[in-house]
């Protein structure tokens, strides 16, 4: 028997097609031409077949096998086939490489867009992919004194053909690069690390230690960090070595976390392990800082899309369910959940293309310092609204939204993660005013981003002023830094909403982050919002 109140599937949706705020960014921000490929790859996300792959990769974890019948040592991890598929459609796609190798204006939009309705669906496969895209501008600026990476790797690395098999790069496709920087003893503080490295005669460096986090064990290369004579340095470490043998990485465990659960996030051991230095000894967070700074773009990005991801069966379920005699959608209160749920999932996709515009091959310098201020900024606030809209939209389901079945409870598992990969709320934070601090010109061009909406309303303008002034003159005490951080991210959401969203839309986000007796809850916007063109504007079609 069929319960005709309860709502028919989500999926079999164009996820991309169904979200309107996302096509406009991504026409506003520069990435038009990009359309018809994004409705191709929404269409392919949305469809019941991909959500049950992405269901299965994480009801099936990955396996470590540490050693073979022999009881040689092999490191390897096994993943369920559903794992594959999801990576063979995301590389197909070009989500680790598609704005290196079609470097035209937009392309950074274009693969944001793509990310993040990726993340809509299953978000593990997310983490080898933004690792092998942060990769890529790193090595190029290393590649003149280690040749071989512009030879063998960075052309396997910007392949298309999934290449999951365990060979010497010579012998692959295409290939993924991962990252280990944190220890036991340390954490964010890498500065505190105590793995080691030696240089051998030959050039090449050997290093010992052990790395906490070792993210996608499974990774062809990883940049790590170690100590060396000079300082902290970064090292590029290959899988297997030239002549195809194993290099001396010990996987000791893989780690057992609350969501993320399709990846592999490992321990390690290194035993001598060979390794290549990238710049100079002593200059390892430098180095590496340029990989972070586009991991974290991919932290907003991922966790703007797990927020429309929850808001879009949110909105779905209740302009379909049925409760005391009225539909959900229809029902006042409900109505005040929704729109500001709606809220949010526009300004978390509007902030996410905007910083991924920053990112730009050939963007201004207002925008590149506008990225080092913001890029902290939106990865601190985009990352911890998540796990508050997740919980919210599953409430509007209810029990329904509470079991297995359901994607809401792998969301929730997933929405703390993208906070604390990459640098917590607190080290985001800080950098923020780091950055404000040194560097007046990001001061600057933030200002100048909000000055675009400036007299679009009252409550942004007066917001927009006093956050400005308190950062030029350097007023910002280290214990209001999260005060800070989240004020920019409003601030920006409310620019761009005003300048190109809907009136509803933008006088709604003003009054309810900005307006007097704001509570902080979700749902608890003010009188006199247009609660039901906000929703109809958020609905999936």
């Amino acid at each position: 028997m069929t319960d005709s109140n309860q709502p028919p599937p989500f999926e079999g949706r164009n996820l991309y097609l169904t979200d309107r705020p996302l096509q406009d960014a991504v026409v506003r921000e520069g990435a038009a031409w990009a359309h018809a490929r994004l409705a191709a790859w929404g269409s392919l996300l949305g469809r019941a077949e991909t959500f049950a792959l992405a269901n299965r990769a994480n009801r099936y974890p990955p396996e470590l096998h540490t050693h073979n019948r022999f009881g040689e040592r092999i490191d390897q991890v096994e993943f369920d086939p559903a794992w594959h598929e999801l990576m063979a459609l995301a590389v197909r796609e070009g989500e680790h490489c598609a704005p290196w190798v079609e470097p035209r204006p937009g392309a950074q939009v274009a693969r944001a867009a793509s990310y993040l309705l990726h993340a809509e669906v299953e978000n593990g496969t997310q983490c080898p992919l933004t690792m092998t895209y942060a990769a890529t501008p790193l090595l190029r600026r290393y590649a003149s004194s280690l040749p071989w990476l512009t030879e063998l790797w960075l052309p396997r690395l910007h392949g298309r053909d999934y290449d999951s098999r365990p060979l010497p790069i010579t012998e692959k496709s295409s290939a993924l690069v991962g990252m280990g920087m944190t220890e036991r003893q340390g954490g964010s503080d890498v500065r505190t690390n105590i793995s080691h490295a030696e240089r051998t005669s030959s050039g090449e460096y050997r290093l010992t230690g052990h790395k906490w986090f070792f993210s996608a064990p499974m990774c062809d290369a990883h940049l790590v960090l170690a100590q060396t004579g000079g300082g902290l340095s970064c090292f590029f470490l290959p899988r297997l070595l030239p002549d195809g043998t194993k290099n001396a990485v010990h996987i000791q465990r893989l780690k057992d976390k609350l969501g993320n659960r399709s990846n592999a996030s490992s321990e390690v051991e290194f035993h001598g392990a060979s390794a290549w230095l990238l710049g100079d000894e002593g200059r390892g967070v430098p180095v590496i800082i340029e990989m972070v700074q586009h991991t974290r773009l991919d932290c907003a990005i991922g966790s703007a899309g797990i927020v429309r991801g929850a808001v879009a069966q949110a909105l779905h379920h209740a302009a379909h369910r049925r409760a005391f005699g009225h539909k959900l959608v229809d029902q006042p209160l409900m109505q005040n959940v929704l729109a500001d749920l709606a809220l949010e999932a526009e300004a978390a996709t509007i902030l996410a293309l905007r910083l991924a515009r920053t990112f730009e091959a050939a963007n201004n310098e207002s925008d590149s310092a506008l990225a080092r201020l913001a890029t902290p900024a939106l990865k601190y606030w985009l990352c911890k609204r998540a796990p508050a809209v997740v919980a919210e939209a599953m409430e509007v389901l209810g029990g329904n939204g509470y079991v297995e079945e359901s994607v809401l409870p792998r969301l929730y598992r997933e929405a703390p993660l993208n906070s604390i990969w990459e640098g917590s709320g607190n080290v985001m934070c800080l950098d923020v005013l780091r950055a404000a601090r040194r560097e007046s010109a990001a001061v600057d061009a933030l200002a100048a981003e909000l000055d675009k909406a400036r007299g679009g309303d009252a409550r942004l303008d007066r917001h927009a002023a006093q956050l400005v002034a308190a950062l030029a003159e350097r007023a910002v005490q280290d214990v209001d830094a999260r005060r800070v951080a989240g004020g920019i991210a409003v601030a920006m959401a409310g620019a761009l909403l005003v300048q190109h969203a809907p009136n509803a839309v933008a006088d709604a986000y003003c009054a309810a982050r900005l307006g007097e007796g704001y509570a902080g809850a979700l749902g608890t916007l003010p009188q006199g919002v247009d609660r039901r063109s906000i929703i109809a504007r958020a609905m999936p079609a």
